[in-house]
């Protein structure tokens, strides 16, 4: 209503005047509309590639790798050890 207000002509009414402003603003919707979808268009384009990119980058190297896991002895170590000092500990208490 501002830039309607702004360039009001002399004589003119105040309903061509919020005409002219609803005008601008279906302008400034349209403009943002326009935008949003070149903003679109060019993120699909980005993201095409990114994916090509990928896909180049995974066919370099190979399918799957192998892992091999070696699992540490201590851990079973400390397991046994406190099982036996429970069973130890229920024997002692079960002959006393």
């Amino acid at each position: 209503m501002k830039i309607a207000r702004a360039t009001q002509r002399q004589g003119q009414s105040k309903e061509q005047t919020r005409l002219i402003a609803q005008g601008i603003q279906k302008g400034i919707e349209h403009y943002k509309k326009q935008q949003k979808a070149k903003y679109r268009e060019l993120d699909k384009k980005r993201k095409k590639s990114l994916t090509r990119q990928e896909s180049v980058d995974s066919d370099n190297q190979p399918e799957y790798e192998i892992v091999l896991v070696k699992q540490h002895w201590l851990p079973w170590l400390l397991l046994l050890v406190t099982w036996l000092g429970i069973g130890v500990y229920f024997l002692a208490k079960k002959f006393s």
